[in-house]
């Protein structure tokens, strides 16, 4: 009877648990869900006060031809597109070679400067905003690829998360390397690098959705139309469109829908990489 009793409460308990994950990611969907329809609906569907109209009459796909034709949302998505790729590729770079420097190569305060590093995680980015539009300023980079992406091609959280994933690899390997010949950086490159390719594909992922997502900093530093990004620029399109909140929703998914994919093709990465790093500390 005992047994039969905790089997039953604790399949209740995972059936409590698999609703409450259920409704919270419908609630989560929901605004998602609500710009994709509504991006097909016409001005007058969208501002009536009539509750029961939630889905267009009429599939309208002329919203996202006018939404592009009202803005450039082609120098957008490239400036976009610019930025998160070289951007990304910087911060791998410095990334891998900071992570190998912390986890493997042994030198004076080392576990000082780490320490260090962490710690300006705490400063709220928004307090380096001046101090870093001064540099960018006085090195004539506003308006420039250089002052979107040169900032932010070294990140303090991906050399912690991939320094913890190094230190689970044994030392043995580098040992045993050093007896055949092998230089640090052969070792980095042919030994370390192979074996943390999941949390790599985390940082290349989170550092991509990053720089896509980025809005403040790019307002910040671009003042020309043609320097605008995807984010800054959708901003700006609320005042070239108007109240017309068809075009709003469709440039909107327009915005969103690559760096959706992107998540939905490399998500199972993510979960392999921060479970593995979180082993060692």
């Amino acid at each position: 009877m005992n047994d039969k009793t905790t089997f039953s409460s604790g399949a209740l308990s995972k059936t409590t648990i698999y609703i409450l994950l259920t409704v919270g990611s419908l609630l989560m969907m929901l605004p998602f869900v609500w710009m994709l329809i509504s991006s097909f609906m016409s001005q007058h569907e969208l501002t009536s006060v009539n509750p029961r109209i939630f889905w267009p009459s009429v599939f309208r796909f002329d919203n996202y031809t006018e939404a592009m034709r009202v803005a450039p949302f082609d120098r957008y998505f490239f400036n976009s597109f610019i930025v998160a790729i070289l951007g990304t590729i910087g911060e791998l770079i410095t990334t891998i070679l900071a992570a190998y420097a912390f986890s493997h190569m042994k030198f004076w305060g080392r576990d000082v400067v780490f320490a260090i590093l962490l710690g300006t995680m705490m400063v709220p980015s928004e307090v380096m905003l001046i101090p870093n539009f001064i540099t960018i300023s006085n090195l004539g980079w506003v308006d420039t690829y250089m002052a979107l992406i040169v900032p932010w091609l070294a990140s303090v959280f991906s050399i912690f998360l991939l320094r913890q994933f190094f230190l689970g690899i044994p030392i043995q390997l580098s040992y045993a390397a050093k007896v055949d010949g092998c230089s640090d950086f052969k070792f980095l490159w042919y030994v370390m690098v192979p074996l943390a390719k999941p949390a790599l594909i985390t940082i290349t992922l989170l550092t991509t959705i990053a720089s896509w997502n980025a809005f403040l900093w790019p307002l910040i530093v671009t003042n020309a139309h043609e320097m605008r990004t995807v984010p800054v620029g959708l901003a700006m399109f609320r005042g070239e469109a108007g109240s017309f909140y068809g075009l709003l929703m469709a440039a909107s998914v327009l915005a969103v829908l690559p760096i959706f994919i992107l998540y939905l093709i490399m998500q199972k990465h993510i979960v392999a990489a921060i479970s593995r790093s979180g082993i060692k500390g």
